[in-house]
Protein backbone atom coordinates (compact mmCIF):
# COMPACT_ATOMS: atom_id res chain seq x y z
CA UNK A 1 0.00 0.00 0.00
CA UNK A 2 1.52 3.46 -0.97
CA UNK A 3 1.65 5.89 1.75
CA UNK A 4 0.14 9.11 1.22
CA UNK A 5 2.30 12.13 0.07
CA UNK A 6 2.74 14.35 2.37
CA UNK A 7 2.62 18.17 1.79
CA UNK A 8 4.60 20.44 3.77
CA UNK A 9 2.67 23.52 4.64
CA UNK A 10 4.48 27.05 4.59
CA UNK A 11 4.59 29.28 7.66
CA UNK A 12 2.17 32.28 7.60
CA UNK A 13 4.67 35.52 6.97
CA UNK A 14 3.77 38.84 8.20
CA UNK A 15 2.32 39.83 5.15
CA UNK A 16 0.17 36.88 4.61
CA UNK A 17 -1.95 38.96 7.22
CA UNK A 18 -2.05 42.26 5.59
CA UNK A 19 -5.15 43.09 3.11
CA UNK A 20 -4.98 44.62 -0.25
CA UNK A 21 -5.76 48.39 1.39
CA UNK A 22 -3.16 50.72 1.11
CA UNK A 23 -3.17 52.32 4.64
CA UNK A 24 -3.23 56.43 3.86
CA UNK A 25 -2.04 57.00 7.67
CA UNK A 26 0.71 60.01 7.02
CA UNK A 27 4.19 59.71 5.28
CA UNK A 28 6.30 59.30 8.83
CA UNK A 29 3.28 58.06 11.19
CA UNK A 30 4.30 55.58 13.92
CA UNK A 31 1.24 53.82 13.16
CA UNK A 32 3.10 52.06 9.91
CA UNK A 33 5.40 50.67 12.86
CA UNK A 34 2.01 49.31 14.91
CA UNK A 35 0.93 47.72 11.89
CA UNK A 36 4.48 46.03 10.78
CA UNK A 37 4.57 44.57 14.77
CA UNK A 38 1.09 43.28 14.73
CA UNK A 39 1.01 41.20 11.72
CA UNK A 40 4.63 39.81 12.64
CA UNK A 41 3.31 39.01 15.88
CA UNK A 42 0.28 36.98 13.88
CA UNK A 43 2.82 35.33 11.88
CA UNK A 44 4.62 34.50 14.65
CA UNK A 45 1.86 32.64 16.24
CA UNK A 46 0.65 30.73 13.17
CA UNK A 47 -3.43 31.95 13.93
CA UNK A 48 -5.03 30.93 11.43
CA UNK A 49 -6.78 34.10 9.98
CA UNK A 50 -10.05 32.73 10.37
CA UNK A 51 -9.39 32.58 14.46
CA UNK A 52 -8.48 36.27 14.67
CA UNK A 53 -11.33 39.48 15.02
CA UNK A 54 -9.73 43.42 15.58
CA UNK A 55 -12.13 45.59 16.72
CA UNK A 56 -11.44 49.34 16.44
CA UNK A 57 -13.27 52.21 17.77
CA UNK A 58 -12.52 55.97 15.62
CA UNK A 59 -9.15 57.29 14.78
CA UNK A 60 -6.29 57.26 13.04
CA UNK A 61 -5.20 54.14 14.84
CA UNK A 62 -8.64 52.62 14.29
CA UNK A 63 -7.89 52.16 10.55
CA UNK A 64 -6.48 48.72 11.75
CA UNK A 65 -8.57 46.03 10.51
CA UNK A 66 -9.17 47.81 7.48
CA UNK A 67 -5.25 46.50 6.65
CA UNK A 68 -5.40 43.43 8.14
CA UNK A 69 -6.42 39.78 6.31
CA UNK A 70 -8.79 38.60 9.24
CA UNK A 71 -11.90 39.15 10.76
CA UNK A 72 -12.37 43.33 11.62
CA UNK A 73 -15.41 45.44 12.77
CA UNK A 74 -14.73 49.17 12.87
CA UNK A 75 -16.93 50.34 15.59
CA UNK A 76 -17.82 53.84 17.45
CA UNK A 77 -15.77 56.06 18.59
CA UNK A 78 -14.55 54.90 22.49
CA UNK A 79 -16.62 51.53 21.59
CA UNK A 80 -14.14 48.99 20.53
CA UNK A 81 -13.69 47.28 23.97
CA UNK A 82 -17.79 46.86 24.62
CA UNK A 83 -17.69 45.60 21.19
CA UNK A 84 -14.63 43.28 21.43
CA UNK A 85 -15.71 42.42 24.89
CA UNK A 86 -18.90 40.84 23.85
CA UNK A 87 -17.27 39.36 20.44
CA UNK A 88 -15.09 37.52 23.17
CA UNK A 89 -18.20 36.36 25.14
CA UNK A 90 -19.99 34.72 22.36
CA UNK A 91 -17.24 33.30 20.66
CA UNK A 92 -14.38 32.38 22.94
CA UNK A 93 -13.03 30.58 20.15
CA UNK A 94 -11.88 33.84 18.83
CA UNK A 95 -8.26 35.68 19.12
CA UNK A 96 -9.92 39.15 19.81
CA UNK A 97 -8.02 42.33 19.76
CA UNK A 98 -9.04 45.23 20.22
CA UNK A 99 -6.90 49.01 18.82
CA UNK A 100 -7.89 52.64 19.31
CA UNK A 101 -5.81 55.65 20.20
CA UNK A 102 -5.73 57.62 23.28
CA UNK A 103 -8.69 59.94 22.89
CA UNK A 104 -10.96 57.29 21.80
CA UNK A 105 -9.47 54.98 24.40
CA UNK A 106 -9.36 56.86 27.36
CA UNK A 107 -11.52 60.03 27.09
CA UNK A 108 -14.97 59.18 25.67
CA UNK A 109 -13.73 55.03 25.79
CA UNK A 110 -12.47 55.74 29.36
CA UNK A 111 -15.14 54.32 31.22
CA UNK A 112 -14.85 50.98 28.79
CA UNK A 113 -11.58 50.88 29.51
CA UNK A 114 -11.71 50.76 33.17
CA UNK A 115 -14.42 47.87 33.19
CA UNK A 116 -12.72 46.01 30.69
CA UNK A 117 -9.80 45.79 33.05
CA UNK A 118 -11.96 44.56 36.01
CA UNK A 119 -13.67 41.87 34.22
CA UNK A 120 -10.38 40.45 32.86
CA UNK A 121 -11.79 38.41 29.64
CA UNK A 122 -8.98 37.45 27.40
CA UNK A 123 -8.77 40.25 24.84
CA UNK A 124 -5.71 42.51 24.00
CA UNK A 125 -6.19 45.96 24.16
CA UNK A 126 -3.72 48.16 22.35
CA UNK A 127 -3.85 51.43 22.35
CA UNK A 128 -1.78 53.54 19.81
CA UNK A 129 -0.54 56.96 22.05
CA UNK A 130 0.62 59.86 19.89
CA UNK A 131 -0.77 62.08 22.65
CA UNK A 132 -2.99 64.22 20.36
CA UNK A 133 -6.23 64.13 18.50
CA UNK A 134 -4.45 63.76 14.98
CA UNK A 135 -7.18 62.86 12.91
CA UNK A 136 -9.59 65.92 14.15
CA UNK A 137 -6.34 68.46 13.42
CA UNK A 138 -4.72 68.58 16.26
CA UNK A 139 -6.13 68.91 19.63
CA UNK A 140 -4.97 67.91 22.96
CA UNK A 141 -5.78 64.66 24.34
CA UNK A 142 -5.90 63.12 27.40
CA UNK A 143 -2.08 61.86 27.59
CA UNK A 144 -1.04 65.10 26.50
CA UNK A 145 1.46 67.26 28.55
CA UNK A 146 0.04 70.15 30.11
CA UNK A 147 2.50 72.90 28.23
CA UNK A 148 1.85 71.74 25.12
CA UNK A 149 0.82 74.66 23.07
CA UNK A 150 0.92 73.72 19.84
CA UNK A 151 -2.78 73.86 19.43
CA UNK A 152 -5.44 76.78 18.75
CA UNK A 153 -7.83 75.14 21.21
CA UNK A 154 -5.38 75.55 24.03
CA UNK A 155 -2.25 78.14 23.22
CA UNK A 156 -1.74 78.23 27.09
CA UNK A 157 -1.35 74.09 27.70
CA UNK A 158 -3.94 72.33 29.20
CA UNK A 159 -2.71 72.61 32.48
CA UNK A 160 -3.93 69.29 33.69
CA UNK A 161 -1.83 66.61 34.13
CA UNK A 162 -2.07 63.62 31.29
CA UNK A 163 -3.63 60.24 32.14
CA UNK A 164 -1.67 57.52 32.95
CA UNK A 165 -2.66 55.03 31.32
CA UNK A 166 -0.85 52.25 32.90
CA UNK A 167 -1.47 53.34 36.48
CA UNK A 168 -5.07 53.23 35.52
CA UNK A 169 -5.11 49.49 33.81
CA UNK A 170 -3.15 48.42 37.12
CA UNK A 171 -5.58 49.88 39.70
CA UNK A 172 -8.87 48.56 37.56
CA UNK A 173 -7.29 45.17 37.66
CA UNK A 174 -6.08 44.37 34.01
CA UNK A 175 -3.90 41.07 34.59
CA UNK A 176 -1.15 42.12 32.06
CA UNK A 177 -0.14 45.79 31.65
CA UNK A 178 2.88 46.75 29.08
CA UNK A 179 4.45 49.46 26.97
CA UNK A 180 6.01 49.26 23.42
CA UNK A 181 6.97 51.87 20.63
CA UNK A 182 6.31 51.95 17.41
CA UNK A 183 9.80 52.80 16.32
CA UNK A 184 10.83 49.37 17.21
CA UNK A 185 8.39 46.75 15.35
CA UNK A 186 10.41 43.88 16.19
CA UNK A 187 10.34 44.40 20.08
CA UNK A 188 6.52 45.37 19.38
CA UNK A 189 5.34 42.14 17.75
CA UNK A 190 7.56 40.47 20.69
CA UNK A 191 5.39 42.43 23.28
CA UNK A 192 2.04 41.65 21.05
CA UNK A 193 2.86 37.88 21.16
CA UNK A 194 2.88 37.96 24.77
CA UNK A 195 0.29 39.87 25.67
CA UNK A 196 -1.69 37.60 22.39
CA UNK A 197 -0.71 34.55 24.76
CA UNK A 198 -1.86 35.98 28.07
CA UNK A 199 -4.93 34.55 29.33
CA UNK A 200 -6.70 37.35 30.61
CA UNK A 201 -7.45 41.25 29.36
CA UNK A 202 -3.72 42.10 28.42
CA UNK A 203 -3.21 46.09 27.75
CA UNK A 204 -0.30 47.14 25.67
CA UNK A 205 0.51 51.01 25.94
CA UNK A 206 2.13 52.07 22.68
CA UNK A 207 4.11 54.94 21.85
CA UNK A 208 3.24 56.34 18.25
CA UNK A 209 4.23 59.52 17.15
CA UNK A 210 2.10 61.64 15.10
CA UNK A 211 4.26 63.04 12.29
CA UNK A 212 1.70 65.88 11.25
CA UNK A 213 0.84 67.62 14.75
CA UNK A 214 3.72 66.33 16.97
CA UNK A 215 6.55 66.56 14.94
CA UNK A 216 9.03 67.09 17.51
CA UNK A 217 8.15 63.64 19.28
CA UNK A 218 9.32 61.48 16.46
CA UNK A 219 13.30 61.89 17.48
CA UNK A 220 12.74 62.99 20.82
CA UNK A 221 10.57 59.60 21.78
CA UNK A 222 13.17 57.24 19.49
CA UNK A 223 16.31 58.74 21.87
CA UNK A 224 14.43 58.38 24.89
CA UNK A 225 12.68 54.94 24.64
CA UNK A 226 14.73 52.20 26.60
CA UNK A 227 13.73 48.81 27.92
CA UNK A 228 12.77 48.79 31.51
CA UNK A 229 15.45 46.85 32.71
CA UNK A 230 13.45 44.47 35.00
CA UNK A 231 11.28 41.78 34.60
CA UNK A 232 7.56 41.61 35.10
CA UNK A 233 6.13 41.32 38.55
CA UNK A 234 3.58 39.66 39.75
CA UNK A 235 3.12 42.16 42.85
CA UNK A 236 1.03 44.75 42.70
CA UNK A 237 1.99 47.07 45.00
CA UNK A 238 5.74 46.19 43.18
CA UNK A 239 3.96 47.14 39.94
CA UNK A 240 2.55 50.42 40.90
CA UNK A 241 5.79 51.10 42.15
CA UNK A 242 7.63 50.78 38.86
CA UNK A 243 5.11 52.59 36.73
CA UNK A 244 4.52 55.51 39.09
CA UNK A 245 8.80 56.50 39.16
CA UNK A 246 8.72 55.64 35.47
CA UNK A 247 9.90 58.13 33.16
CA UNK A 248 6.88 57.52 30.65
CA UNK A 249 9.57 56.01 28.29
CA UNK A 250 10.19 52.39 29.40
CA UNK A 251 9.36 49.88 27.48
CA UNK A 252 8.37 46.05 28.35
CA UNK A 253 6.20 44.13 30.79
CA UNK A 254 5.57 45.69 33.94
CA UNK A 255 2.91 43.42 35.58
CA UNK A 256 1.88 40.07 34.95
CA UNK A 257 -0.22 37.95 37.04
CA UNK A 258 -2.21 34.32 35.36
CA UNK A 259 -5.69 34.12 36.84
CA UNK A 260 -6.62 30.06 35.92
CA UNK A 261 -10.47 31.40 35.63
CA UNK A 262 -10.01 33.89 32.83
CA UNK A 263 -10.58 31.44 29.81
CA UNK A 264 -13.09 29.62 31.88
CA UNK A 265 -15.14 32.60 32.76
CA UNK A 266 -15.08 33.54 29.09
CA UNK A 267 -16.78 29.99 28.61
CA UNK A 268 -18.61 30.15 31.36
CA UNK A 269 -19.98 33.56 30.79
CA UNK A 270 -20.39 32.61 27.30
CA UNK A 271 -22.54 29.54 28.21
CA UNK A 272 -25.12 31.62 30.50
CA UNK A 273 -25.70 34.33 28.04
CA UNK A 274 -26.22 31.96 25.48
CA UNK A 275 -28.88 30.39 27.57
CA UNK A 276 -30.77 33.30 28.80
CA UNK A 277 -30.87 34.34 25.02
CA UNK A 278 -31.81 30.98 24.03
CA UNK A 279 -35.24 31.04 26.81
CA UNK A 280 -35.71 34.78 25.42
CA UNK A 281 -36.15 33.31 22.19
CA UNK A 282 -38.39 30.57 22.84
CA UNK A 283 -40.79 32.61 25.43
CA UNK A 284 -41.06 34.82 22.61
CA UNK A 285 -42.47 31.87 19.95
CA UNK A 286 -45.07 31.11 22.47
Amino acid sequence: MNSPLSVAVPSPRARDYQSSVKPIWCPGCGHFGVLSALTKALADLERPKHEIAVVSGIGCSSRLPAYLDCYGFHGLHGRALPLATGLKIARPDLCVIAAGGDGDGFSIGGNHFLHACRRDLDVTYLVLDNAVYGMTKGQASPTTDPDWTRSPLTPQGTGMPPFQPMAIALAAGASFVARGFSGDPNGLGELIVRAIQHPGFAFVHILSPCRTYRPEDQAHWKQATHPSGVPPTRDLGDAAKLILQDDGFALGVFYQVSRASAAAQSASKSASIRGGLAEIEAELQR
